[in-house]
């Protein structure tokens, strides 16, 4: 469009010998009032509807452009920024048209094709926004693999994703709730390929669910905006096992927009557990010792179909449909074996349990958004609609042998049958009074009805005959049903903004046990305030303190009172009876831009009443002579995280581009746990703790010759002591490389996940009668390699810069 424009500019002088006149001005981001940089200034003919001239604006915002004398419509565009248009603009001498206020399309949840260079993390005061286009490192992965490279995210090696440690999070899809059962496990079936960016929200609005103490991540699916047929093919494979293939394919009409991403992965993860635990007396006597060591080889193969279109009805009106399909098949086969040693440490027996399970998955969602806009500048009405459905289905053998005998221990079958309704409706009205003062209003309806049935059934090795084991066997049924509505007012005056809101939330919440004859019904109504404050210190520098409520209710694993039967004396079991916990959360953040540097520092602090907290304790029976131990989560304490986090993007050198992330906190809890055990003993533990811990990482993003990329990715989370124990610090690295090929219409990638084998959970577990400590590691290190075919679109990763442009440091991280 730029070298049009400049085309166009040129031959416009060639023909006219008329004295030009100059335009000036500077375009500011609304939100922030930050200078934008790389902004598109384009003169349209009032009669000939025909581009006349343009340019871009500076790193300060500004631009100056000559044109000749006339009458223009005159637009204003940005990436992910709603266009802005003067039409029917007579300019006939010099002519400083002022400061332009351009607005973050980005609260419509809508995508946009990256179409001039941009940084891979965008640094904002009350988000960042990750580009994931631009990372090689995901080239091949799933969007647990996405989060995991962004700063201030982390996903642990079961699958639980964190935000500044914490594990509250609400997780999004294009602005909506993911109607996945089990969200860790739906984020490594959907191929990285498929997103677009990535939102994190750190202190949310009123405007947003109440639902996440920890804050939001948002999910933003491609869709496609350049005109006419383009598309991206990706294909994969990998060892341990990671095939893959993907299209993203879209056409873009005046009338229509077409969109679609279609996706299938075949992978395998090869995981390791080890675990040396000593069994204690009353006394703290050893009594006996246990050596676990478990090897997992898991498989899943999936596909995923998206597939929409967005309609513009008339200039003010847009419907978007979509729908979106994913199956999934899974297997995991494991090998669990218990060496026992007695007091003295002498070797007793080993046995042996295989367990072979089987899975799938489907999962079937349509959304809808209608966005009307009004002739006032901003002024609008969005409503939005998300009906999904999802099932899932898992079955498994499991067989105990002694080793050295061969005789058999136990034979049992499981079976879990989940089922799972999300309806979503939500409208959301956005009121200008006047310049720098807007009020926005809207309902939320989010009905969620969920039905699980399970089973195991153990084999009585005399008979031969299978009955069940009713501690294990039985239904839940989960119905919630949250209702919000919200207002908020904001305005900006001189250098101040502010943004107040209040969101009321009716929640009904049913969960029943019909074996057990427990139905419990849970109503209640709560406000969540928010307020925002931004001081603009000067045209670079930004100061903010937030405040938001927040609320996390406990679902899926957590209330489910069987959710693994893998190992029969280490087990987790759900709690139907916790009740959601609230936050109170407090953010004073600081944005400073430098030519070549963006700095964000952050000074929080929440304080969670009757959190969660999942307690391992004894059952006070044996397994084979072994001591069962249970995981289960309570609302146990109160939980206070007081921290401070820094993010910067670095442009060292043309060729070479930095992003770092340090997060420090300290974290105090509260409470007890009591409960009687099998022999009736009651048992009270204390779960007063205060530890704190810091988690670092670097992103380093190198161009080499020969258009080839290096990406390397370190990350260190270091010893976090908690009331049982302690986890060990751990760091790990990524590495990646790509080409560009076919006339940058191709690129090969190349990339190996946890380069040095070392990520894993290491946890040291300290209770009265019990020791232990254990490595678990979810997948062993794995190398990628990936090609990238695109057709009718520029390269995302590597856009040229405007040719206008004379600061080649500011280019991106990739």
């Amino acid at each position: 469009m730029l070298l049009l424009l400049s085309f166009q500019t040129f031959f416009g002088q060639t023909k006219q010998e008329n004295p030009k006149i100059k335009i000036s001005g500077k375009i500011i981001e609304k939100s922030s009032a930050l200078p934008l940089e790389y902004a598109t200034i384009t003169f349209i003919g009032f009669n000939s509807n025909q581009v006349i001239s343009g340019g871009i604006s500076d790193s300060k915002g500004n631009f100056s452009i000559d044109i000749q004398p006339g009458k223009y419509n005159v637009k204003f565009e940005f990436i992910s920024f709603k266009t802005l248009e003067m039409k029917d603009k007579s300019l006939i001498q010099n002519t400083n048209l002022g400061t332009i206020y351009l607005e973050d399309e980005a609260q419509k949840l809508d995508a946009v094709e990256i179409r001039v260079e941009k940084t891979s993390v965008d640094i904002k005061l009350d988000k960042k926004i990750y580009s994931v286009g631009k990372d090689i490192m995901v080239k091949g992965g799933t969007v647990s693999d996405v989060l995991d490279n962004i700063p201030s995210v982390a996903v642990d090696v079961e699958g639980n994703v964190s935000l500044r440690g914490n594990e509250n999070v609400r997780i999004l899809i294009d602005g909506k709730p993911s109607s996945a059962i089990n969200i860790n496990d739906a984020l490594k079936l959907i191929p990285a390929d498929a997103i677009d960016k990535v939102e994190v929200v750190t202190n949310p609005s009123a405007r947003y669910d109440a639902e996440g103490g920890g804050g939001i991540i948002n999910i933003i699916l491609k869709k496609g905006k350049n005109q006419g047929l383009n598309g991206t093919f990706i294909v994969s494979a990998g060892e341990p096992k990671n095939t893959g293939a993907s299209a993203n394919l879209n056409f873009k009409s005046e009338q229509f927009n077409l969109f679609s991403t279609l996706g299938y992965n075949d992978r395998t993860s090869l995981g390791k557990t080890l675990i040396d635990q000593e069994n204690l007396d009353a006394f703290g006597n050893l009594k006996s010792l246990l050596n676990e060591r478990r090897t997992n080889d898991r498989g899943a193969d999936g596909i995923n179909l998206n597939f929409g279109i967005e309609l513009n009805l008339d200039k003010s009106t847009s419907w978007t449909n979509a729908f979106n399909y994913r199956k999934n098949n899974g297997e995991n086969i494991e090998e669990v074996i218990y060496y026992n040693f007695n007091q003295n440490r002498e070797f007793v027996n080993s046995n042996r349990r295989d367990n072979n399970l089987n899975s799938s998955g489907e999962n079937v969602e349509y959304t809808t958004s209608l966005v009307k806009k009004f002739k006032k500048e901003g002024h609008k009405i969005t409503m939005d609609g998300s009906f999904a459905l999802n099932k899932e289905k898992e079955n498994a053998a499991i067989n105990g042998k002694f080793i050295e005998s061969g005789n058999s221990i136990s034979s049992e079958t499981t079976f879990k049958s989940e089922k799972q309704n999300r309806n979503l409706i939500q409208v959301d009205y956005v009121l200008p009074v006047k310049k720098n003062i807007q009020i926005e209003a809207g309902f939320r309806g989010n009905y969620l009805d969920y039905f699980a049935q399970y089973q195991v059934q153990e084999k009585n090795l005399n008979t031969n005959v299978f009955s069940n084991i009713d501690t294990f066997t039985g239904s839940l049924e989960y119905i919630e049903n949250v209702n919000a509505v919200y207002a908020q007012f904001g305005s900006k005056i001189k250098k101040i903004s502010y943004l107040f809101g209040l969101r009321y939330e009716n929640s009904n919440i049913e969960v029943n046990q019909a074996k057990i004859n427990d139905y419990q019904t849970k109503n209640y109504d709560n406000f969540f305030p928010s307020a925002f404050l931004t001081y603009e210190i000067s045209e670079n520098t930004n100061l903010s303190l937030n405040y938001s409520k927040r609320i996390t209710r406990p679902r899926d694993r957590f209330i489910n009172p069987f959710s693994s039967y893998s190992s029969n004396i280490n087990l987790f079991e759900g709690n139907p009876e916790l009740n959601p916990t609230f936050s109170d959360v407090y953010d004073i953040g600081f944005l400073k831009k430098w030519e070549k540097l963006t700095l964000s520092t952050s000074i929080y602090f929440n304080k969670t009443k009757d959190a969660f907290q999942v307690v391992r304790y004894q059952r006070g029976d044996l397994q084979n002579g072994i001591p069962v131990v249970i995981n289960k989560p309570f609302n146990l304490s109160t939980d206070t995280r007081l921290g401070f986090e820094f993010n910067l993007n670095y442009n060292l050198k043309k060729w070479w581009k930095l992003n770092g992330n340090f997060n420090f906190f300290n974290n105090t809890t509260d409470g007890e746990f009591k409960f009687t055990n099998t022999a009736n003993t009651i048992i009270i533990q204390n779960f007063d703790n205060v530890s704190s811990s810091w988690t670092s990482r670097l992103t380093s993003k190198i161009n080499l010759p020969y258009k080839i990329d290096w990406q390397t990715n370190l990350v260190y989370n270091a010893p976090l002591k908690y009331a049982q124990g302690l986890n060990l610090g751990v760091g790990s690295a990524n590495l990646a490389f790509s080409k560009d090929v076919l006339k940058d219409m191709g690129t090969i990638a190349f990339n190996i996940s946890d380069l040095f084998n070392s990520r894993k959970m290491i946890r040291d577990v300290n209770l009265a009668t019990l020791n232990s400590y254990s490595e678990m590691q979810r997948n062993v290190r794995q190398f990628t390699l990936s090609f990238t075919y695109r057709f009718n679109k520029k390269k995302t990763d590597r856009e040229t810069k405007p040719k206008s442009s004379e600061n080649g440091d500011s280019e991106n991280m990739g």
